[in-house]
């Protein structure tokens, strides 16, 4: 029961997301599951490995469908590249237990996650700054601001 309160929250939370923070909670998700892959290597839990690393796969090539090479140019290019390397270095983890090529792919989505938290938070402070200058201007023309 707790279980399907959790995945609720989660599906709202996807579904309500600017498109932008839907990008960041991918890169949360397939960090999170390839964690979880770690720990079912260390507890032997192939199943349960396999599963989490197949997860952190589908996000994977979500984010990798999701490029748009017209309007992207060079940074969506680039991307592919990465998002094709990150799904071999899962494949190779999956097949040879190798932690070392998880903690790869979780170094790469940590720094590409940090990159567009950056852009997203600093747009939305610049639209801030340029909302309250707007607002500061139209009441000093209006008047309703003493000097």
């Amino acid at each position: 029961m707790y279980s399907n309160g959790i995945q609720t929250y989660r599906r709202t939370k996807v579904m309500t997301a600017d498109p932008r923070k839907l990008i960041i909670l991918c890169y949360e998700e397939a960090i999170d599951n390839l964690k979880i892959g770690k720990q079912r290597i260390a507890e032997e839990d192939f199943e349960a490995r396999s599963k989490a690393l197949d997860k952190a796969q589908d996000i994977i090539c979500e984010l990798l469908c999701s490029l748009n090479s017209e309007k992207g140019g060079s940074i969506a290019k680039g991307l592919d590249s990465l998002y094709n390397y990150m799904l071999r270095r899962i494949i190779h983890a999956d097949v040879k237990n190798d932690l070392g090529a998880i903690d790869e792919v979780i170094g790469m989505l940590t720094e590409l996650k940090a990159a567009w938290e950056e852009i997203f938070f600093q747009r939305d402070s610049e639209i801030t700054t340029e909302k309250t200058v707007f607002y500061q201007e139209n009441r000093q023309a209006s008047g309703t601001v003493s000097a």
